[in-house]
């Protein structure tokens, strides 16, 4: 099936023969009732999905911060040029690559899947041909991609969804994953129904109840994990195959103007780093923009988050292409000569970050990390895997837990607890303590007595290896957590 449903391109052209008359982009001038303007005029079509978390860098808060419109005009005050930006945003990459091969789109962001559906149906066309220049986010687990279930569900694994309906965007990063974790089970996929929804329609088909499961990206899955919606089925972590959103261009608008991607790009890492550097504020500020709680948000992109954001294009991406390529060509969504070596664009960066960027393109590591003192237990914060987080009601800044235990005894003193973060116990996952999966350990030291899961099978794996374990609701564990230590 064709993930990209688009009109005959010269239906595209017709529709937009009205303004091309008036306006030439790229030097021409600007035709107004007043006359024509002197100034030669570009404009600039950027395409986003402002409710996928780990684009917020090359859309929503871009957008928002101005950085890109302040560069342009600054660039344009020198060599006399006029620059507008049209921003455009999309609830998924199959519409948004649909308009990059009308060249209503110029410079897009998207996920691992569609971004090779991009740059494969694109090359047929010598004014749309795409590259990829950019990572706006990525997990090398592959946990930005999941499964979750109506709460009161009876599954407990992939297979228990075979003869149910299954809520994804056809195309899309999640459909993708799902597809993969359904074939690694050895389930057969035409046993499952698939119902083709933007995320926010699954995420309501959830709540009604006319899905049995949403596979689905950042950050719908947790949404509806966070809004007693849904429990989690299963992580696309499991898959072990890195998942990642990233920025392409038409080659033809970037060739015509190297300015605009320099500007760009430029702005897209102050953007990074203004996250990187205040997590809290930005997940404050996408949620005031997006309407999606800010505690579901700072799950991503919180320090130990779920999301990485770090521009540079890692190798570990070019494996994932791979596998991600051999799954699209068997859909038909890619053509098997496609070139992914050739698709990837790192020029643009490497001119950005100079002598720095083999540094930090070799880096895995988030570049957010929790880190400090947990004065509760009187241990330093700087162990990954155990490191928790508290964000109090009212409180400007959170408070951070050496393991989950001592978040837990952490809860338990505080009056309210807006979120509480816990990494899961065999992946190190960032999971809400309060939806977990909590085993009691009597043999495991007081201050790791408690131990969180994302999924019920997480936890069956653990108590199959620690059969001295038992299940303890949160609130117990809450409770005795304050005598555990």
């Amino acid at each position: 099936m064709d993930d990209v449903q688009h009109l005959p391109r010269s239906r595209w052209r017709a529709r937009s023969a009205g303004l091309l008359a008036a306006l030439t982009v790229g030097g021409a001038q600007l035709l107004t009732g007043c006359g024509l303007l002197t100034e030669p005029t570009v404009v600039v079509n950027v395409g986003y999905q402002s409710k996928t978390i780990n684009t917020v860098n090359a859309g929503t808060l871009l957008r928002d911060r101005g950085d890109f419109e302040k560069a342009l005009k600054q660039i344009g005050a020198q060599t006399g040029t006029r620059y507008r930006v049209v921003w455009q945003d999309f609830a998924s990459g199959a519409p948004l690559t649909a308009q990059m091969i009308a060249t209503h789109v110029d410079i897009g962001s998207m996920g691992d899947y569609p971004l090779l559906t991009n740059g494969s149906k694109t090359r047929k066309y010598d004014d749309a041909v795409t590259e990829m220049v950019a990572t706006t986010g990525y997990n090398l687990r592959g946990s930005l991609n999941q499964v979750v279930v109506p709460s009161d569900s009876d599954a407990q694994k992939l297979a228990d969804l075979t003869g149910k309906k299954v809520s994804t965007s056809l195309g899309s990063a999640g459909d993708g994953m799902f597809s993969s974790a359904v074939r690694n089970s050895g389930i057969d996929k035409g046993a499952v129904q698939i119902v083709n929804q933007d995320p926010s329609v699954g995420a309501s088909a959830i709540e009604g109840g006319q899905v049995d499961g949403l596979a689905q990206f950042v950050p719908w899955p947790q949404l509806v994990i966070y809004r007693n919606q849904g429990r989690l089925l299963y992580d696309g972590g499991d898959n072990n195959v890195p998942t990642f959103h990233g920025v392409v261009v038409r080659k033809q608008f970037a060739a015509g103007h190297p300015e605009v991607m320099a500007a760009f790009l430029r702005s897209m890492k102050s953007t990074t780093d203004d996250i990187v550097a205040h997590p809290l504020k930005a997940a404050l500020r996408v949620s005031e923009i997006t309407g999606i709680e800010p505690e579901v948000i700072y799950l991503y992109n919180g320090p130990n988050g779920l999301v990485s954001f770090d521009m540079t294009l890692k190798e570990q991406f070019f494996g994932a292409f791979a596998k991600v390529k051999d799954y699209l060509v068997g859909r038909g969504s890619v053509t098997k000569d496609f070139d992914v070596a050739g698709f990837i664009n790192d020029g643009y960066l490497r001119e950005l970050f100079g002598d720095r960027y083999a540094r930090q393109r070799d880096s895995v590591a988030n570049p957010m990390r929790l880190t400090g003192f947990d004065e509760v237990c009187g241990l330093p914060v700087d162990d990954p895997a155990q490191a928790s987080e508290l964000w109090a009601a009212g409180a400007e800044t959170t408070d951070v837990a050496a393991t989950p235990s001592c978040l837990l005894r952490r809860v338990g003193t505080t009056a309210e607890v807006r979120a509480a973060y816990v990494p899961d116990t065999l992946t190190g996952l960032r999971i809400f303590a309060d939806h977990a999966v909590w085993l009691q350990d009597p043999s495991a030291p007081p201050n790791q007595r408690y131990k969180p899961f994302a999924t019920s099978a997480g936890a069956d794996a653990y108590r199959h290896e620690h059969p001295q374990s038992r299940t303890v609701g949160y609130a117990a564990a809450v409770g005795q957590s304050r005598t555990a230590g």
